[in-house]
């Protein structure tokens, strides 16, 4: 059964991004070490978790935003795409009010834009992603939403022991939720923890 999943990385204060995210600056000022467990670590524990989330995804959902960043200058390339250096290509489905006039990553990576909001983008990426499960990857506000529309089955949180001070919220204004922990495993730079999200 396809499963929909929210997995972000966030600060121990529960930031998304610091302070200052923009093209130039997709995670933020001074916030290279919150996606380090993906990037840089070399620890068999991420690595792990890196190469699974890569292969279970059928489908990724992500916002306008991520994908400004992604399909930006300093975004994804040849080397480094989604799921960091395993380069993973599945569908992808950004959540838009309105289609871009260039998109730079066309000719290797499969984007459909949806205009209509975050329930059609999960739906159609559902239906996109086989037997495989549908990955919501950011940023913070589309988690945030989908979590709030009750759209997640599970929430995977990548916590970095970074306190930022400041920028983007994973939980702001998502209202209260029930959650059980299913899943922890631990390396030097980050704690990945999996939650069961009970919906109704």
């Amino acid at each position: 059964m396809t499963n929909i999943i929210g997995d972000i990385t966030m600060s121990l204060d529960g930031f998304v991004t610091g302070p200052g995210a923009d093209l130039e600056h997709g995670l933020g000022r001074d916030a290279e070490g919150l996606h380090a467990w993906a990037l840089d670590s070399k620890d068999s524990v991420d690595r792990s978790m890196l190469e699974r989330l890569t292969a279970a995804s059928g489908a990724v959902v992500m916002g306008r935003k991520t994908f400004d960043t992604v399909d930006g200058p300093d975004g994804w390339s040849a080397e480094r795409g989604y799921g960091a250096d395993q380069d993973g290509r599945p569908a992808f489905f950004v959540v838009t009010s309105t289609q871009p006039s260039h998109v730079r990553l066309a000719d290797s990576h499969d984007f459909t834009f949806v205009l209509d909001g975050l329930g059609p983008a999960v739906e159609q990426a559902r239906a996109a992603a086989g037997d495989r499960d549908v990955y919501v990857m950011g940023g913070g506000r589309t988690v945030g939403g989908c979590l709030a529309a009750g759209l997640l089955d599970q929430l995977r949180i990548h916590l970095s022991p970074e306190v930022l001070g400041a920028g983007t919220p994973l939980f702001d204004a998502v209202g209260r939720h029930r959650l059980r922990q299913v899943g922890v495993e631990t390396s030097p730079v980050a704690t990945h923890l999996t939650y069961e999200v009970f919906r109704g």
